[in-house]
């Protein structure tokens, strides 16, 4: 059995809206409902578990009911993104062997990457989406620059992350106070290999105005690539 938490108790403050991320439109449907149609449709995800607000539940609530999903559960979001997750985790139901974690900010993932990542997790425990990084990656301080990095060993990291539950769950129990920016860097500071899979371009992080304008363009091509 494979549980999927979705984490969206965003608030959207970079977008410059009223409603919290999750509830903002893309070709005037909620942000959230894209990654959870999706989800829905997958044959490998038995659960989901959505990590939200106390201030956007009920609005999420009213985004899905014309939409009929598996069975979904609610958690409440925490202080950091890491206390939201593991929030999520506890409502994961004692019978699932594996566990997606998803930002609903990335609402344009398709069926094939999350079959390839939960492919990738079965053989290592751990593994994550990502693409190969295209850019020059410098580090600076002070504005100046400290040197470039090599680019061939440097990946933007994407999510779903997929984990064997007991990795994961034992991992933000051990590193609970840790600040990191994904989920995999948990396992990893519990000395786990993570495997890394290639995802693609489309899944973008919805964090500015600019992304949800080339969201609205990624819109047009979606339907008939989603699943």
């Amino acid at each position: 059995m494979l549980s999927a938490i979705v984490l969206a108790a965003g608030s959207g403050k970079r977008l410059g809206g009223r409603v919290s991320k999750p509830l903002v439109k893309i070709s005037n449907k909620p942000l959230i409902n894209y990654c959870l149609e999706t989800f829905n449709r997958h044959p490998d995800i038995d659960e989901v578990i959505v990590v939200c607000s106390t201030q956007n539940k009920k609005q999420i609530l009213k985004a899905l009911k014309n939409s009929s999903f598996k069975k979904i559960s609610f958690a409440l979001g925490g202080r950091r993104r890491q206390d939201s997750v593991y929030n999520g985790l506890k409502k994961v139901s004692p019978k699932s062997e594996w566990v997606l974690i998803h930002d609903s900010a990335r609402p344009f993932i398709d069926k094939q990457s999350i079959t390839k990542v939960i492919q990738g997790a079965k053989k290592t425990g751990a593994a994550i989406l990502g693409l190969p990084v295209k850019a020059t990656i410098k580090t600076a301080s002070c504005g100046l620059v400290n040197k470039t990095l090599p680019r061939n060993d440097l990946w933007e990291i994407q999510t779903p992350q997929v984990f064997k539950k007991e990795f994961i769950a034992k991992a933000y129990e051990k590193y609970s106070k840790a600040d990191v920016t994904d989920d995999a860097s948990l396992v990893e500071k519990s000395g786990r290999k993570v495997r890394i899979v290639e995802g693609r371009g489309k899944n973008i992080k919805i964090t500015t105005r600019v992304d949800l304008y080339l969201a609205q363009l990624i819109t047009k091509g979606f339907r008939k690539n989603a699943i």
